[in-house]
Protein backbone atom coordinates (compact mmCIF):
# COMPACT_ATOMS: atom_id res chain seq x y z
CA UNK A 1 0.00 0.00 0.00
CA UNK A 2 1.45 3.63 -0.78
CA UNK A 3 1.84 5.64 1.90
CA UNK A 4 -0.61 8.87 2.23
CA UNK A 5 0.77 11.57 4.13
CA UNK A 6 -0.12 15.03 4.69
CA UNK A 7 1.57 17.99 6.41
CA UNK A 8 -0.24 21.16 7.72
CA UNK A 9 1.72 24.34 8.25
CA UNK A 10 -0.35 27.07 9.59
CA UNK A 11 -0.06 30.84 7.58
CA UNK A 12 1.92 33.09 9.76
CA UNK A 13 0.26 31.36 12.90
CA UNK A 14 0.86 33.75 15.78
CA UNK A 15 0.99 36.80 13.76
CA UNK A 16 -2.19 35.88 11.98
CA UNK A 17 -3.97 34.44 15.48
CA UNK A 18 -3.31 38.43 16.19
CA UNK A 19 -5.03 40.02 13.22
CA UNK A 20 -7.77 37.51 13.99
CA UNK A 21 -8.30 38.87 17.52
CA UNK A 22 -7.67 42.35 16.62
CA UNK A 23 -9.69 43.55 13.33
CA UNK A 24 -7.19 46.92 13.58
CA UNK A 25 -4.48 44.78 12.74
CA UNK A 26 -5.72 43.80 9.77
CA UNK A 27 -3.69 44.22 6.68
CA UNK A 28 -1.00 45.70 8.51
CA UNK A 29 2.60 44.82 8.89
CA UNK A 30 2.50 42.89 12.36
CA UNK A 31 5.70 41.16 13.72
CA UNK A 32 5.26 38.78 17.20
CA UNK A 33 8.44 38.48 18.71
CA UNK A 34 10.81 40.43 20.65
CA UNK A 35 11.03 44.62 20.97
CA UNK A 36 13.30 45.86 18.41
CA UNK A 37 14.84 48.15 21.31
CA UNK A 38 16.85 45.56 23.13
CA UNK A 39 18.35 41.60 21.74
CA UNK A 40 15.18 40.47 20.35
CA UNK A 41 14.11 37.92 17.83
CA UNK A 42 11.23 38.04 15.04
CA UNK A 43 8.86 34.75 15.80
CA UNK A 44 6.35 35.32 13.59
CA UNK A 45 5.73 37.86 10.92
CA UNK A 46 2.32 38.59 8.83
CA UNK A 47 2.41 38.64 5.16
CA UNK A 48 1.99 42.41 4.96
CA UNK A 49 5.04 42.56 7.02
CA UNK A 50 6.98 39.69 4.74
CA UNK A 51 6.64 41.81 1.79
CA UNK A 52 9.42 44.03 3.66
CA UNK A 53 11.61 41.23 3.97
CA UNK A 54 11.27 40.42 7.58
CA UNK A 55 11.16 36.91 8.44
CA UNK A 56 11.62 34.32 11.27
CA UNK A 57 14.59 34.34 13.48
CA UNK A 58 15.95 37.56 11.99
CA UNK A 59 17.13 40.48 14.88
CA UNK A 60 13.76 42.33 15.47
CA UNK A 61 15.72 45.60 14.99
CA UNK A 62 16.66 44.99 11.84
CA UNK A 63 13.18 44.21 11.61
CA UNK A 64 11.78 47.25 12.21
CA UNK A 65 14.52 49.16 10.25
CA UNK A 66 13.01 47.20 7.24
CA UNK A 67 9.56 48.48 8.05
CA UNK A 68 9.51 51.09 10.48
CA UNK A 69 5.56 51.35 10.53
CA UNK A 70 5.16 47.66 11.42
CA UNK A 71 3.30 46.50 14.78
CA UNK A 72 5.04 44.70 17.56
CA UNK A 73 3.70 42.30 19.94
CA UNK A 74 4.79 39.95 22.59
CA UNK A 75 3.33 36.21 21.81
CA UNK A 76 0.42 35.19 23.67
CA UNK A 77 1.65 31.69 24.23
CA UNK A 78 -1.80 30.24 25.78
CA UNK A 79 -3.90 31.36 23.06
CA UNK A 80 -1.73 30.18 20.67
CA UNK A 81 -1.41 26.57 22.62
CA UNK A 82 -5.44 26.60 22.67
CA UNK A 83 -5.77 26.98 19.08
CA UNK A 84 -3.35 23.96 18.35
CA UNK A 85 -5.46 21.77 20.50
CA UNK A 86 -8.49 22.66 18.55
CA UNK A 87 -6.47 22.03 15.54
CA UNK A 88 -5.24 18.50 16.87
CA UNK A 89 -8.88 17.70 17.58
CA UNK A 90 -9.81 18.38 13.90
CA UNK A 91 -6.42 16.16 12.63
CA UNK A 92 -7.55 13.26 14.92
CA UNK A 93 -10.97 12.82 13.07
CA UNK A 94 -8.55 12.13 9.71
CA UNK A 95 -4.90 11.09 11.28
CA UNK A 96 -3.86 7.43 12.49
CA UNK A 97 -0.93 9.29 13.47
CA UNK A 98 0.08 13.16 14.63
CA UNK A 99 3.59 14.10 14.50
CA UNK A 100 3.93 17.84 15.76
CA UNK A 101 6.97 19.78 15.04
CA UNK A 102 5.77 23.33 16.50
CA UNK A 103 2.93 24.46 17.66
CA UNK A 104 1.83 25.91 14.12
CA UNK A 105 2.45 22.43 12.19
CA UNK A 106 2.21 19.03 12.29
CA UNK A 107 2.88 15.69 9.97
CA UNK A 108 -0.77 13.51 9.76
CA UNK A 109 -0.35 9.94 8.95
CA UNK A 110 -3.65 8.66 6.78
CA UNK A 111 -2.46 5.81 4.73
CA UNK A 112 -5.64 3.09 4.83
CA UNK A 113 -7.49 5.73 6.78
CA UNK A 114 -11.35 5.21 5.06
CA UNK A 115 -12.85 9.04 5.25
CA UNK A 116 -13.05 11.02 2.18
CA UNK A 117 -13.38 8.03 0.16
CA UNK A 118 -9.68 7.44 1.05
CA UNK A 119 -8.31 10.35 -0.79
CA UNK A 120 -5.82 11.99 1.06
CA UNK A 121 -6.25 15.09 -1.31
CA UNK A 122 -9.75 15.29 -0.18
CA UNK A 123 -9.10 14.83 3.51
CA UNK A 124 -6.42 17.76 3.03
CA UNK A 125 -9.48 19.67 1.84
CA UNK A 126 -11.69 18.67 3.89
CA UNK A 127 -9.15 19.64 6.92
CA UNK A 128 -8.44 22.95 5.23
CA UNK A 129 -12.22 23.88 5.72
CA UNK A 130 -12.54 22.64 8.86
CA UNK A 131 -9.75 24.69 9.98
CA UNK A 132 -10.65 28.10 8.58
CA UNK A 133 -13.96 27.25 9.98
CA UNK A 134 -13.11 26.47 13.30
CA UNK A 135 -10.73 28.80 14.41
CA UNK A 136 -10.69 31.67 11.22
CA UNK A 137 -7.37 30.85 10.43
CA UNK A 138 -5.79 29.29 6.97
CA UNK A 139 -3.44 26.82 6.40
CA UNK A 140 -1.45 25.28 3.82
CA UNK A 141 -1.05 21.67 3.40
CA UNK A 142 1.06 18.67 1.52
CA UNK A 143 0.14 15.77 0.28
CA UNK A 144 2.51 13.24 -0.67
CA UNK A 145 3.80 9.43 0.07
CA UNK A 146 6.21 10.43 2.73
CA UNK A 147 7.18 13.08 5.09
CA UNK A 148 10.07 14.93 3.15
CA UNK A 149 7.97 15.30 0.07
CA UNK A 150 4.84 16.66 1.88
CA UNK A 151 6.89 19.07 3.73
CA UNK A 152 8.43 20.37 0.87
CA UNK A 153 5.26 20.47 -0.66
CA UNK A 154 3.22 22.52 1.83
CA UNK A 155 5.46 25.35 0.79
CA UNK A 156 4.42 25.17 -2.80
CA UNK A 157 1.86 27.52 -2.77
CA UNK A 158 1.17 29.31 0.79
CA UNK A 159 -0.61 30.85 2.20
CA UNK A 160 -3.55 29.29 2.13
CA UNK A 161 -2.86 26.48 -0.28
CA UNK A 162 -2.89 22.67 -1.01
CA UNK A 163 0.07 21.20 -3.43
CA UNK A 164 -0.12 16.77 -3.89
CA UNK A 165 2.94 15.24 -5.09
CA UNK A 166 2.66 11.62 -6.24
CA UNK A 167 4.46 8.73 -6.50
CA UNK A 168 4.65 9.48 -10.37
CA UNK A 169 6.24 12.99 -9.89
CA UNK A 170 8.12 12.75 -6.64
CA UNK A 171 11.06 12.32 -8.56
CA UNK A 172 11.16 15.20 -10.70
CA UNK A 173 9.11 17.57 -7.84
CA UNK A 174 12.19 17.14 -5.60
CA UNK A 175 14.74 16.83 -8.41
CA UNK A 176 13.71 21.16 -8.97
CA UNK A 177 13.94 21.48 -4.83
CA UNK A 178 17.50 23.86 -3.80
CA UNK A 179 19.36 21.38 -1.61
CA UNK A 180 18.93 23.26 1.28
CA UNK A 181 15.70 22.62 1.59
CA UNK A 182 16.29 18.91 1.93
CA UNK A 183 15.24 17.81 5.55
CA UNK A 184 19.15 18.02 7.66
CA UNK A 185 20.96 19.95 5.21
CA UNK A 186 21.57 23.60 7.62
CA UNK A 187 23.42 26.00 5.93
CA UNK A 188 27.12 24.86 6.91
CA UNK A 189 26.21 21.88 5.00
CA UNK A 190 24.58 23.79 2.01
CA UNK A 191 27.92 26.71 1.96
CA UNK A 192 30.18 22.99 1.08
CA UNK A 193 27.85 21.30 -1.19
CA UNK A 194 27.74 24.92 -3.52
CA UNK A 195 31.67 24.62 -3.36
CA UNK A 196 31.16 21.22 -4.98
CA UNK A 197 28.70 22.32 -7.19
CA UNK A 198 25.64 21.45 -5.64
CA UNK A 199 23.40 23.86 -5.47
CA UNK A 200 19.59 21.47 -6.27
CA UNK A 201 18.25 18.13 -5.51
CA UNK A 202 19.47 17.40 -9.60
CA UNK A 203 23.00 18.07 -8.96
CA UNK A 204 23.22 15.97 -5.87
CA UNK A 205 21.24 12.94 -7.25
CA UNK A 206 24.48 13.19 -9.83
CA UNK A 207 26.87 12.42 -6.66
CA UNK A 208 27.34 8.42 -6.08
CA UNK A 209 26.65 6.90 -2.94
CA UNK A 210 30.57 6.37 -2.44
CA UNK A 211 31.33 9.96 -3.37
CA UNK A 212 28.58 11.52 -0.65
CA UNK A 213 30.19 8.94 2.12
CA UNK A 214 33.82 10.38 1.31
CA UNK A 215 32.46 14.06 1.51
CA UNK A 216 29.10 13.82 4.14
CA UNK A 217 30.12 10.66 6.36
CA UNK A 218 27.39 9.17 7.79
CA UNK A 219 24.60 11.66 6.37
CA UNK A 220 25.66 10.08 2.53
CA UNK A 221 22.69 7.04 2.64
CA UNK A 222 20.34 9.79 3.98
CA UNK A 223 21.43 12.20 1.07
CA UNK A 224 21.54 9.60 -1.73
CA UNK A 225 17.85 8.88 -0.47
CA UNK A 226 16.32 11.83 -0.47
CA UNK A 227 17.52 13.05 -3.76
CA UNK A 228 15.09 10.38 -5.12
CA UNK A 229 12.49 11.02 -3.25
CA UNK A 230 12.92 8.44 -0.57
CA UNK A 231 12.20 9.01 2.80
CA UNK A 232 11.40 5.79 4.98
CA UNK A 233 10.69 8.28 8.94
CA UNK A 234 7.50 6.86 9.83
CA UNK A 235 4.59 9.53 11.42
CA UNK A 236 5.56 9.36 15.16
CA UNK A 237 3.70 10.99 17.41
CA UNK A 238 4.84 13.62 20.45
CA UNK A 239 7.71 13.20 21.45
CA UNK A 240 9.63 14.92 23.69
CA UNK A 241 11.94 17.61 22.53
CA UNK A 242 15.16 17.35 24.62
CA UNK A 243 17.35 20.25 23.26
CA UNK A 244 16.91 23.07 20.47
CA UNK A 245 20.70 24.31 19.37
CA UNK A 246 22.54 25.63 16.28
CA UNK A 247 26.19 25.36 15.10
CA UNK A 248 28.19 26.30 12.39
CA UNK A 249 31.62 25.54 11.19
CA UNK A 250 33.73 28.48 9.38
CA UNK A 251 35.96 28.29 6.20
CA UNK A 252 38.38 30.21 7.89
CA UNK A 253 39.49 29.00 11.98
CA UNK A 254 40.15 32.15 14.46
CA UNK A 255 41.57 32.97 17.63
CA UNK A 256 40.30 36.10 18.00
CA UNK A 257 37.79 36.29 20.85
CA UNK A 258 35.74 39.51 18.93
CA UNK A 259 35.01 37.69 15.68
CA UNK A 260 34.30 34.52 17.71
CA UNK A 261 31.89 36.24 19.90
CA UNK A 262 30.46 38.04 16.14
CA UNK A 263 29.88 34.36 15.29
CA UNK A 264 27.95 33.20 18.38
CA UNK A 265 25.42 36.12 17.70
CA UNK A 266 23.43 34.46 14.81
CA UNK A 267 23.69 31.23 16.71
CA UNK A 268 22.17 32.46 20.17
CA UNK A 269 19.73 34.75 17.53
CA UNK A 270 18.66 31.49 15.81
CA UNK A 271 18.21 29.32 19.31
CA UNK A 272 16.23 32.36 20.80
CA UNK A 273 13.67 31.94 17.99
CA UNK A 274 13.35 28.79 17.96
CA UNK A 275 12.43 28.50 21.30
CA UNK A 276 10.12 31.65 20.74
CA UNK A 277 8.05 28.88 18.23
CA UNK A 278 8.18 26.32 20.43
CA UNK A 279 7.04 28.55 23.18
CA UNK A 280 9.72 27.52 25.52
CA UNK A 281 12.32 28.25 27.63
CA UNK A 282 15.32 26.75 28.86
CA UNK A 283 16.99 25.58 32.55
CA UNK A 284 20.39 24.61 31.18
CA UNK A 285 22.88 26.00 28.23
CA UNK A 286 25.58 25.02 26.14
CA UNK A 287 28.55 26.00 24.52
CA UNK A 288 30.09 23.56 21.90
CA UNK A 289 33.92 24.53 20.47
CA UNK A 290 35.67 22.56 17.91
CA UNK A 291 39.74 23.77 17.46
CA UNK A 292 41.66 23.99 14.38
CA UNK A 293 42.97 20.42 15.35
CA UNK A 294 39.66 18.79 15.88
CA UNK A 295 39.49 18.34 19.09
CA UNK A 296 35.67 18.91 20.35
CA UNK A 297 34.61 20.74 23.78
CA UNK A 298 31.69 21.68 25.52
CA UNK A 299 30.83 23.88 28.45
CA UNK A 300 27.37 24.00 30.09
CA UNK A 301 25.68 26.64 32.72
CA UNK A 302 22.00 26.53 33.84
CA UNK A 303 21.56 29.70 36.13
CA UNK A 304 18.94 30.11 38.87
CA UNK A 305 16.27 30.99 36.09
CA UNK A 306 15.05 29.88 32.77
CA UNK A 307 16.39 31.49 29.45
CA UNK A 308 15.08 32.28 26.74
CA UNK A 309 16.00 35.79 25.33
CA UNK A 310 18.80 35.93 23.18
CA UNK A 311 19.81 38.57 24.92
CA UNK A 312 19.88 35.94 28.32
CA UNK A 313 21.69 33.33 26.49
CA UNK A 314 24.22 35.67 25.37
CA UNK A 315 24.60 37.13 28.80
CA UNK A 316 25.86 33.25 29.57
CA UNK A 317 28.54 33.19 26.94
CA UNK A 318 31.19 34.94 27.91
CA UNK A 319 31.66 32.92 31.41
CA UNK A 320 31.69 29.34 29.18
CA UNK A 321 34.26 30.60 26.71
CA UNK A 322 36.82 31.40 29.58
CA UNK A 323 36.02 28.05 30.73
CA UNK A 324 37.69 26.97 27.39
CA UNK A 325 41.10 28.07 25.65
CA UNK A 326 38.91 30.40 22.56
CA UNK A 327 41.85 33.35 22.12
CA UNK A 328 44.62 31.05 22.35
CA UNK A 329 43.33 28.48 20.29
CA UNK A 330 42.43 29.02 16.68
CA UNK A 331 38.22 27.25 16.41
CA UNK A 332 36.95 26.01 13.61
CA UNK A 333 33.30 24.95 15.20
CA UNK A 334 30.65 26.94 17.16
CA UNK A 335 27.91 26.10 18.77
CA UNK A 336 24.81 27.07 20.93
CA UNK A 337 22.41 24.54 22.27
CA UNK A 338 20.09 24.70 25.05
CA UNK A 339 18.14 21.83 27.03
CA UNK A 340 16.13 21.12 30.27
CA UNK A 341 13.26 22.81 28.34
CA UNK A 342 9.73 23.48 29.81
CA UNK A 343 6.70 25.98 28.76
CA UNK A 344 7.30 29.84 28.69
CA UNK A 345 5.05 31.09 30.96
CA UNK A 346 6.39 34.48 31.53
CA UNK A 347 7.66 36.91 28.85
CA UNK A 348 11.19 38.73 29.44
CA UNK A 349 12.57 41.65 27.40
CA UNK A 350 12.16 39.40 24.47
CA UNK A 351 8.84 39.71 24.09
CA UNK A 352 8.62 42.90 25.49
CA UNK A 353 5.43 44.85 23.19
CA UNK A 354 6.73 47.80 20.88
CA UNK A 355 4.16 49.75 19.02
CA UNK A 356 5.65 52.38 16.65
CA UNK A 357 3.98 55.51 16.39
Amino acid sequence: MTRKVIHIDMDAFFAAVEQRDDPALRGRPVVVGGSPQGRGVVAAASYEARAFGIRSAMPAARAQRLCPEAVFLRPRFGDYRAVTARLHAIFADYATAIEPLSLDEAYLEVTGVQRCAGSATRMAEAIRARIREETGLTASAGVSYNKLLAKLASDEDKPDGLCVVPPEQGAAFIARQPVARLHGVGPATAERMAALGIRTVADLRAWGLADLHQRFGSRAATLYDAARGVDHRPVQPRRQRKSIGAERTYAEDTADLAVIHERLEPLIQEVAARLARHGLAARTATLKLRYADFQAITRQVSPAYPVAAAEEIAALMPALLAETEAGRRPVRLLGVSVSGLQPRTAQGDLFAEVVPG
